[in-house]
Parts: C-alpha cells; sequence; structure tokens
C-alpha cells in the first residue's frame, strides 16, 4: 500500500522530470509577484509589459450586478480573439487590483471564471493582453452587499 510520502517522492521526481525535459508548463514557471502586487490596473499591466489599456467589445466580463457575499464573487473573461497571451481579471477597489491570470494560446478556448474576494462594490475589469502587448478590457460593476475582505 503506496504511503503519503511516496506518492509526494513521486510526483516531485515526476515534476523534475518534466522540468528538466522542457515538458513541465511554462505557466507554473511564470508568477508574476509585481502585478499581483500592483494597486490599480494600469500598475498592474505595466508590471505585465502590456500597454494602455483600451475598452473593447471583444472583450466580455461576467459577474453578477449584486453579489449578497462578497467573499466568494463569481466572475469571468472571454474573448474570441486571435493573439491572446493572457486574460486578466482585476477588482479596482481590492487591496491588491490583480484577482487572476491565465496564460491562453490561440488553441485554447480563452473563456476562464473564478471566484474572488470583494471587500466593496467595485468595477470588475477583463482584461485581454494580446501578443502584440495591446491590453483590450470590458468593465462591470459588481455591487456587493456583506463584505468579503475583513467584513
Amino acid at each position: 500500500m503506496p504511503t503519503r510520502r511516496k506518492a509526494l517522492q513521486h510526483s516531485a521526481t515526476v515534476a523534475s522530470l518534466l522540468a528538466v525535459t522542457g515538458l513541465f508548463p511554462r505557466i507554473a514557471l511564470a508568477f508574476n509577484a509585481k502585478a499581483f502586487e500592483a494597486k490599480n490596473l494600469a500598475d498592474a499591466l505595466k508590471a505585465l509589459g502590456a500597454g494602455a489599456p483600451v475598452e473593447s467589445k471583444d472583450v466580455t466580463v461576467t459577474g453578477p450586478d449584486i453579489a449578497e457575499n462578497g467573499a466568494v464573487v463569481p466572475l469571468g473573461a472571454s474573448t474570441a480573439l486571435a493573439g491572446v497571451k493572457q486574460l486578466l481579471i482585476l477588482v479596482e477597489k481590492n487591496p491588491n487590483a490583480l484577482v487572476a491570470m491565465f496564460n491562453v494560446t490561440d488553441s485554447v478556448d480563452a473563456n476562464i471564471s473564478t471566484r474572488a474576494k470583494m471587500g466593496q462594490s467595485s468595477d470588475v475589469y477583463a482584461v485581454a493582453v494580446l501578443a502584440d502587448g495591446r491590453a483590450l478590457f470590458a468593465r462591470k460593476e459588481v455591487k456587493v452587499t456583506l463584505g468579503g475582505c475583513g467584513g
């Protein structure tokens, strides 16, 4: 019967082999702390090397109009544009604006969703960062009735 220790050792060995052969997903190696520490949309995009954001009808943001519990707010972003390398979800009034970052390629359907913590009513942004550095966004106001960030 395999033990927990053996399972962890096996997982570490497989991850090491994948990393050595270059098969380990680069996404797992590409955490950008500066972007996640940014206090606003412009600073997060600057940390990611993207240009100034431009509003676009080709990007869609989803979320409730009113979130009854700010601790678990379902949010999503999608686009059908070609050349998208990252999809981001940002919450303007959160202490750290960047909530989620997904690396995508043209072979992946650029349609993501997650749950975020929101302390107060705020604009939520879905941003598509293109391979040429352009950043296109959509915005939606989400009203929070019970705060999730310490409230």
